[in-house]
């Protein structure tokens, strides 16, 4: 850890407003220590947030940061690396945000290899419009919307991630502080797209994946002889609906980066000697 740093330097004057109780609180905190653990400080940081509940974590956090619109955090993070690969880019949603709206999006940044962080807050369950079925929410999830259940089988956001070609998928939760950081320290410190999904129980409209649940389901990964560099059990164990996994469920330090292979290295922001004015001030807009 950066003997400068703390994670509270990471928090923003702002007060969170989230339901008491709220999952988000967890995952934030989770998310402060492991940039403050990896030895990132706030003004070389950017944090990139989409639509719903936690889409206010780039108000609490105190870095660089950017209020996307619905399901488009993941280009605007992608960008911001490779414009600026200098800073430690990452990303938050939710699963309406990270799945349903921008699914198109996650796919294509994790076939992409961008080396950023992206953490989604899952409670399974559309929080911020009043407790509508999500598409991570169970088959026979009751909702207002849902009275009967969705119907359809939930999204398996690491099953699609797999598919994508990812080389880091974990999963954690937000109740446990200590696991949830080291995870998401691990997913700051993969060189590429790191994926953490985030269980982030919804307190208000959520009565079934509560914390409880959560806590008696939970198998962590760390307490079995589960190797995440290989694929296969990665796989098994992603496509095992019996069972709930936490930890890093596959790893592959093989891989190159999207800025390693199109060797996007430099600052892209700095302003080159003989640029026209109207391009510098352009430049120095966004810089």
């Amino acid at each position: 850890m950066s003997s400068e740093v703390r994670f509270t330097d990471f928090k923003s004057d702002k007060q969170p407003t989230w339901c008491p109780g709220c999952g988000d609180f967890g995952t934030m905190n989770g998310m402060m220590k492991a940039l403050a653990e990896t030895g990132n400080h706030p003004d070389e940081t950017f944090v990139v947030a989409g639509i719903g509940c936690s889409g206010k974590i780039g108000t609490y956090m105190h870095s660089y940061a950017l209020h996307g619109v619905h399901g488009r955090a993941l280009p605007v993070g992608a960008g911001v690396k490779m414009a600026r690969p200098d800073l430690e880019v990452m990303v938050a949603g939710g699963d309406g945000d990270g799945y349903s709206i921008g699914a198109g999006h996650f796919v294509h940044a994790v076939r992409r290899n961008v080396d950023m962080t992206y953490v989604v807050m899952d409670n399974r369950i559309y929080g911020l419009t009043k407790g509508q079925a999500s598409p991570t929410s169970r088959e026979d999830f009751q909702t207002s919307t849902t009275p009967e259940g969705p119907k359809q089988p939930p999204v398996n956001p690491m099953a699609l991630a797999l598919a994508a070609g990812a080389t880091f998928i974990a999963q954690s939760f937000s109740s446990d502080a200590l696991r949830h950081q080291e995870i998401v320290q691990k997913a700051i410190e993969h060189d590429g797209f790191g994926f953490v999904n985030v269980f982030s129980p919804c307190v208000t409209f959520n009565d079934v994946d509560t914390y409880d649940y959560f806590r008696d389901s939970l198998v962590d990964l760390a307490d079995t002889d589960h190797d995440p560099a290989d694929f296969d059990a990665a796989k098994e164990k992603i496509l095992d609906s019996s069972k709930e996994y936490m930890g890093v469920i596959y790893q592959d330090d093989e891989s190159v980066s999207y800025e390693q292979q199109h060797g996007l290295t430099e600052n892209m922001a700095e302003i080159p000697d003989g640029a026209p004015e109207d391009a510098t001030d352009l430049v120095r807009e966004f810089y």
